[in-house]
């Protein structure tokens, strides 16, 4: 039986799958190497730190000036709760001195990441920082990682991010601090700035709806109260009851308008809005800056967006009846 001829069809085929799948692995092979030679390789020859995300990068460039490139694994518009990093990604971790977090468990990723990055230091920008536990709902006790959106949280990230550059370029020192106080000088101007527009907004009107429980600090900051559809983005989850919640809760305090976050979808607040008879307000930015040429290119231009739209929003005649 042994003997049996085989007929050419079958060998041709066999042949033909055999040739293809010899060639996309070639192809395949050839795409790695050319990702690994060219990917994330910095445009010049400075030093180059990476940041988790975006908001993170605008903080440590202020303070690198032009002693350190800074660049984000992220892109704008990232999901960063629970992004899903890529080869690519870690191939960007090639050669960087530093990798910078949050933390306060916003990068559910984040550990996983660093097992491939090799030996690489990383600094946590919340490490020592007394946070803002979230209330309610499966997250209750938890800390709120959306420190950042607080200016004065703001100036103890910048804090950290000093020390951690001068421990990996110590002959910066003097540069680094000097650029620091001067950004920490913008971000207390910034401050005033933010109080003084949200000061003019009724005080039984200084009730904030939100998709994402993210602008605890900014409320407790300016004296304002809160309310949202889900604590954090990795639980983005609406249900029927936290939707019939926060419109008894919009209609009890007479919430004239409500807003969501840029990486995530609108259309459940949009129903919210529709059914408790509130506007929606627009879009705010909170886990990622925007493109160059959006509303939110960096930090300062991300907070002074948001209270622009609070206090637009607020300020207008109680909701329907």
């Amino acid at each position: 039986m042994f003997n049996k001829k085989v007929p050419f069809d079958y060998l041709y085929k066999k042949n033909k799958i055999l040739g293809l799948y010899i060639f996309l692995s070639l192809n395949i092979l050839f795409l790695i190497g050319c990702v690994n030679k060219n990917t994330y390789r910095p445009s010049n020859d400075k030093p180059f730190v990476l940041t988790t995300f975006t908001i993170l990068a605008d903080l440590a460039r202020n303070v690198a000036g032009d002693r350190l490139l800074v660049k984000s694994i992220t892109k704008p518009g990232a999901e960063i709760h629970s992004y899903q990093f890529t080869p690519s990604d870690i191939v960007k971790t090639k050669g960087a001195k530093l990798i910078i977090e949050n933390g306060l468990g916003l990068e559910a990723w984040f550990s996983k990441f660093m097992i491939s990055t090799g030996d690489i230091p990383n600094v946590k920008l919340t490490e020592g920082m007394k946070p803002l536990l979230i209330e309610g709902d499966a997250y209750s006790g938890k800390p709120n990682p959306h420190a950042w959106m607080s200016p004065k949280r703001a100036k103890n990230y910048v804090d950290k991010i000093v020390d951690a550059f001068i421990k990996i370029d110590p002959d910066g020192a003097l540069e680094y601090s000097s650029n620091a106080s001067t950004y920490k000088a913008k971000l207390e101007l910034l401050d005033k700035e933010l109080r003084d527009s949200l000061s003019s907004i009724p005080k039984e009107r200084r009730f904030l709806v939100t998709c994402e429980g993210a602008f605890t600090y900014l409320a407790r900051d300016y004296g304002m109260k809160e309310a949202y559809l889900w604590p954090v983005n990795a639980e983005s989850q609406v249900t029927p009851r936290r939707m019939v919640n926060l419109i008894k809760k919009i209609q009890e305090n007479e919430v004239p308008t409500i807003f969501c976050e840029s990486t995530v979808s609108a259309e459940a607040q949009m129903e919210v809005a529709k059914s408790s008879g509130a506007v929606f307000g627009g879009t705010f930015y909170v886990d990622s800056l925007s493109n160059q040429n959006g509303p939110a290119p960096t930090y300062i231009d991300l907070l002074r967006h948001n209270v622009r739209l609070i206090t637009k929003g607020l300020s207008i005649s109680a909701i329907k009846k």
